[in-house]
């Protein structure tokens, strides 16, 4: 295996940021639709709460779902959308005509959901602050494995999704933004896991993201970290993102074949 060159790394990663910069399509879905969703969010459970059918506490809970959920999204995102800018503009042939690896390519999208995941969710905690007094925060040193189990489970649905991309075309580009959200209900995003129908719970016992978002109402309802609920959580994302690797890599290895300018 070769060395990963770190500077075409960056590269790699300077140019999305200049395309993220110049591009309103790519400020919205990092700023305006998870603003979007705390603030409708939000309103509705103080709506509740003003008849009594709503208690502070489960604003925190649904607002600090919304958060953390843009984690996920994040990091599918930026794998799936970016490379659909390179298929769009025909450019993937071009790109790995140069010394560029699969790997460098990978590793560059992965941070660059990483920290442009910094930068939403600065944002968005910001805007959940200003509106209704509820910091991210308080879940205190929990929100470090949160945010991982997250992005890691976002990197492997990215790279599934991608692997799907590479060997169908841009015919199926639309799962780049509704793939994850297909994740959402039976993530326990919003709700505990146990109001939910027993199939769905069947369903999110094999989801990392379930465990971590009952994590989180652990620590917000009780205080008290569920470890057991983390390990679970980072043996399902080692096994589904090992899992999405070999099948992202095959898939490269079959449009190489077929010939990258094939993928329109």
């Amino acid at each position: 295996m070769k060395r990963i060159a770190w500077y075409r790394v960056w590269a790699v990663i300077l140019r999305h940021f200049y395309n993220f910069y110049h591009s309103w399509d790519r400020i919205v879905d990092a700023f305006y639709w998870p603003s979007l969703d705390i603030i409708i969010w939000g309103l509705t459970i103080s709506a509740l709460a003003r008849q009594g059918q709503g208690t502070v506490l489960q604003i925190s809970m649904i607002v600090s779902g919304v958060i953390l959920w843009y984690v996920l999204w994040r990091g599918q995102y930026e794998i799936t959308v970016n490379l659909l800018e390179e298929l769009w503009s025909g450019n993937l042939g071009n790109l790995f005509s140069t010394p560029l690896t699969l790997t460098e390519w990978t590793v560059a999208l992965c941070a660059l959901g990483f920290l442009k995941l910094f930068l939403t969710v600065t944002f968005t905690a910001a805007v959940a602050y200003v509106l209704y007094a509820v910091n991210i925060f308080q879940l205190g040193f929990a929100l470090i494995p949160f945010i991982t189990g997250l992005l890691i489970m976002g990197w492997g649905f990215g790279l599934f999704i991608a692997g799907l991309f590479l060997r169908y075309g841009t015919n199926i580009q639309t799962l780049a933004w509704a793939g994850g959200f297909a994740l959402m209900p039976f993530s326990a995003t919003y709700y505990p896991l146990d109001s939910l129908p027993h199939w769905v719970q069947t369903v999110a016992q094999v989801l990392p993201s379930a465990y971590i978002f009952e994590g989180m109402r652990s620590v917000l309802f009780t205080g008290i970290f569920p470890a057991d609920m983390m390990v679970k959580s980072f043996l399902l994302n080692g096994v589904f993102l090992g899992l999405a690797l070999v099948y992202f890599i095959r898939s490269f290895r079959v449009a190489r074949i077929k010939g990258l300018a094939h993928l329109k």
